[in-house]
């Protein structure tokens, strides 16, 4: 297997490949996003359980190493609401060490998928799986922001979905007036501001609006705002870029922390290579969605020893980043560069935002997440579809991410067995005549030689893929045998590969058709199949004279044999 890893922005070394009309409009774009991904890195941080900050230095070196390193002209990379139900709950529990360590193992995975071509498999994922759990975390961000947005007075809220609520409702008589008013203002200026203009985004004008807000609320009497200052008070004298740590790690540890890193690799992959598709749709270039992951892979094994949280490729900023002009991956390191000088030098602002603005940036992230009218559209597909969409989103909601991705994938790949294997038929051949061809769907009488069964022999045809799915129709041959059977013939023209456990079947029927004095023919074996059969040994056991090519030779072996018989 030949390794291929070529970043995307090694392309623009080329002599004459980028020129100063590109650097402009990635210049331009690149402002344009840093400036549209400050609020959403903001409020990520604090939504998954750790700082503001840390939700920047992930925009920052992860949005930097996805465009220096990835597959992809367009793609911003950056934290995402996709990633505050697992971070939350590894926080929780293992604590920022337990974090650093899911996030670097997840990027290794990354790296090693990459290496191994995985990524064009990540686009076979079933789609309600992808919108079931994408929905299922929407539903989960919405929950988590009723504190904020209501401004309610709870101490600690619990994990569990169904406990927030019963939360919820215990402490709603505390709601904050104030708090909830600001909150409706800033999501209908995240609604309602694209009327205006597209080149802003709402987001960034909602928490203008909640830091005037908070400003003023300092000069009256009798209202306030819960800020990020109250919650996070050491960024108002300013941050340092901080310098790279490492954790204790024990194998415990490791053991503990693999499951969630499972999750946030594929949930990396599955959303920075579905944005990347999108963007091709829109530029008409094309990713390479290996190169990609590797690129994806470093970026979250260097980010979480910063102090960052685990980051993939975003759409929405991605589409921002390609309406606004952006050409090449520079336009997305111009948005880490602006982000980095943000950091540097006006983070100590970011303490008169209002919880409450950001909870409805969130809310409004968490809308668009739901992808409600793809999912009311799945809701009137076939059953087997939408159980895997409802187990999906119900496991994500109350259950656990983790669980309802392995949960989700199993019963996808039960489902798809089960529909491959109902595409395969076992059919016996009637007494009239058949065609000699073996490679025409359609029979034409004009030009087709036709063949008489004799007794005795009897022809089976195999339809479709001879694997571990076919087990339970294995026995129609005994199903359809005649009483005067010497000679089997299956034809396996439209076998297009064959599983050892498929091989084993048809090694036991071979084995207790011998025993019972009936002679096997296999006709029509194309090169695939029988190359797996001289792999195997079963060529030599069954003899290379009896495997044919084709239906005529295969008919006449039968009837040699037949008269050897007799």
């Amino acid at each position: 297997m030949r390794f291929s890893f070529r970043p995307k922005i090694f392309d623009l070394f080329q002599k004459g490949k980028y020129t100063m009309d590109d650097f402009r409009a990635d210049l331009i774009a690149g402002v344009i996003v840093g400036i549209i991904a400050l609020p959403l890195a903001i409020a990520f941080g604090i939504s998954s359980g750790v700082s503001p900050q840390q939700g920047l230095i992930t925009a920052i070196v992860a949005g930097f190493l996805m465009s220096f390193l990835g597959g992809t002209y367009s793609l911003i990379g950056g934290p995402t609401g996709a990633f505050i139900v697992i971070i939350y709950g590894i926080v929780t529990k293992f604590g920022m060490d337990g974090l650093i360590i899911a996030t670097a193992m997840a990027g290794i995975m990354l790296v090693l998928m990459g290496v191994f071509k995985l990524g064009t498999l990540i686009k076979f994922i079933p789609y309600p799986i992808i919108v079931g759990f994408t929905s299922g975390i929407a539903v989960v961000i919405f929950s988590t922001q009723i504190k904020d947005f209501f401004g309610l007075q709870i101490e600690s809220v619990p994990s569990g979905f169904l406990e927030q609520w019963k939360c919820y409702f215990h402490h709603f008589g505390t709601i904050k007036l104030s708090e909830t008013l600001l909150g409706l203002v800033c999501l209908l200026v995240c609604i309602f501001w694209p009327k205006v203009t597209k080149k802003v985004p709402g987001s960034l004008i909602a928490i203008v609006v909640g830091i005037i807000a908070s400003v003023v609320a300092t000069k009256v009497d009798g209202i306030s705002f819960l800020t990020i200052g109250d919650k996070f008070p050491e960024l108002a004298g300013g941050l340092a870029f901080p310098t790279p740590s490492l954790p204790a790690i024990n194998i415990d540890t490791i053991q503990e922390l693999f499951s969630p890193a499972i999750t946030i690799a594929l949930l990396c992959a599955i959303e920075s290579l579905m944005a990347a598709m999108v963007a091709d749709g829109v530029t008409g270039k094309k990713h390479d969605s290996n190169t990609e992951l590797i690129g994806q892979g470093v970026a979250n094994i260097v980010t979480p020893f910063f102090g960052g949280i685990p980051a993939t490729g975003a759409l929405a900023r991605t589409m921002a980043n390609i309406n606004n002009g952006g050409r090449t991956p520079i336009a997305g390191i111009v948005h880490a560069v602006v982000l980095l000088v943000i950091f540097l030098f006006l983070l100590p602002y970011a303490v008169y935002i209002p919880l409450s603005c950001l909870a409805a940036i969130l809310v409004m992230v968490a809308y668009n997440m739901s992808e409600w009218r793809t999912f009311k559209y799945l809701l009137k597909g076939e059953k087997t579809d939408v159980s895997v969409l409802l187990i999906t989103f119900f496991l994500t909601v109350i259950i656990d991410l983790t669980v309802a991705i392995e949960v989700g994938m199993l019963l996808a790949v039960i489902l798809f067995v089960k529909r491959v294997s109902e595409t395969t038929n076992i059919n016996v051949m009637g007494k009239d005549p058949i065609a000699a061809t073996e490679n025409v769907e359609v029979i034409n009488p004009t030009d087709t030689q036709y063949l008489d069964i004799p007794d005795g022999v009897e022809v089976y045809e195999i339809d479709g893929p001879f694997f571990f799915g076919l087990a339970s129709k294995i026995d129609e041959f005994d199903r359809f045998r005649g009483e005067k059977l010497k000679v089997r013939v299956i034809r396996m023209r439209r076998v297009p590969f064959m599983d050892s456990t498929g091989l084993n079947n048809l090694r036991n029927l071979y084995q207790r058709s011998k025993k019972e004095g009936i002679q096997m023919v296999l006709s029509g074996v194309t090169e695939k199949v029988h190359a797996t059969l001289r792999k195997s040994g079963f060529a030599n056991e069954i003899g290379e004279e009896n495997i044919l090519p084709h239906i005529t030779p295969a008919m006449k072996r039968a009837s040699e044999l037949l008269n050897a018989n007799n």
